[in-house]
């Protein structure tokens, strides 16, 4: 075949548009090679036995690591400043991620990810996180409102609480020793990523109340408010825009060596009248209890 000037230059120029198309493409194919190679394929018993010790907190403690499930948590946690060690996930949740390269990914199958969850129905991933690690500044806390929880021992009201506490602007929760363990699997759900954003503490309160006196002169006035049946009603009371809420125990309420600290007893009260033959609202459970009072003292 003979070309003429012309036409040799036009087969120059395709050639090299065909040139530099394989080039990117091998480029591409490269890129998504070592993408690939990164994402293991396989659950070993190893991994199995040693995510499924989280589940409980002395493991927990020891590795320093907990675990959260579904994919808007995981999404969040990933994009937070807690440090994601491992991800569990199916093709269809790897498919919709961006791989980061600090992070071990494995992919898993749907029975697999039934294995490794804490849940009742696992939800396309599983992510092993870092126990974020905190420096209580009493300092820091003075213009600010925090929550101290004293002995809340339901998980699902934990996680609503710490969820409760993002909704509102709360950065800080005070938990004494005895309150559930913040990193358990239904505490972690519940919070539905607000986990990634509350600094949690947990601390002996007396200590710590009779610690933040010492950190302030005396004529140093910081409320600290006591959800208690004996206070006066929240409608009513003068609140502040700093100080500690505190929130007592699901059945016993605050503990009796807490309430000498409490400055300012404060109630929710009951609307509920009794009828003939009728019942009365007991109580409110904990963290209702603390949805309403973060809303009165943001509302005013």
């Amino acid at each position: 075949m003979i070309f003429g000037i012309r036409d040799l230059g036009s087969v120059i120029r395709d050639w090299s548009l065909v040139r530099c198309t394989l080039k990117f493409c091998s480029l591409v194919d490269q890129h998504i090679l070592h993408l690939t190679t990164n994402i293991i394929k396989m659950l070993s018993k190893n991994q199995l036995k040693f995510v499924s010790s989280l589940k409980q907190k002395k493991f927990r403690e020891e590795h320093n690591l907990f675990i959260a499930e579904g994919t808007k948590i995981v999404s969040e946690l990933l994009q937070s400043k807690i440090k994601v060690k491992q991800v569990f996930a199916t093709a269809g949740f790897l498919s919709k991620v961006q791989i980061d390269k600090g992070i071990e990914w494995s992919e898993v199958k749907e029975n697999e990810l039934d294995r490794l969850s804490a849940q009742v129905t696992a939800n396309e991933v599983l992510a092993v996180c870092e126990i974020p690690e905190y420096i209580l500044n009493n300092n820091e806390l003075n213009d600010k409102l925090t929550l101290v929880l004293d002995e809340i021992k339901d998980p699902g009201n934990l996680g609503t609480i710490i969820r409760i506490a993002d909704w509102f602007g709360i950065e800080t929760i005070i938990c004494s020793k005895g309150t559930v363990d913040a990193f358990n699997s239904k505490v972690v759900q519940a919070t539905m990523g607000s986990i990634s954003r509350i600094k949690l503490h947990y601390v002996d309160l007396i200590e710590f109340f009779e610690e933040f006196k010492k950190d302030h002169p005396a004529n140093f006035k910081f409320p600290i408010y006591g959800a208690l049946l004996e206070g006066s009603s929240i409608y009513s009371q003068q609140l502040s825009s700093n100080g500690f809420i505190v929130i007592g125990n699901e059945s016993k309420g605050i503990s009796d060596s807490i309430i000498p600290f409490i400055t300012d007893k404060i109630s929710i009260p009951s609307f509920s009248h009794t009828k003939a033959g009728g019942g009365e609202a007991e109580s409110l459970n904990a963290a209702i209890a603390t949805s309403i009072i973060c809303s009165e003292f943001r509302r005013r």
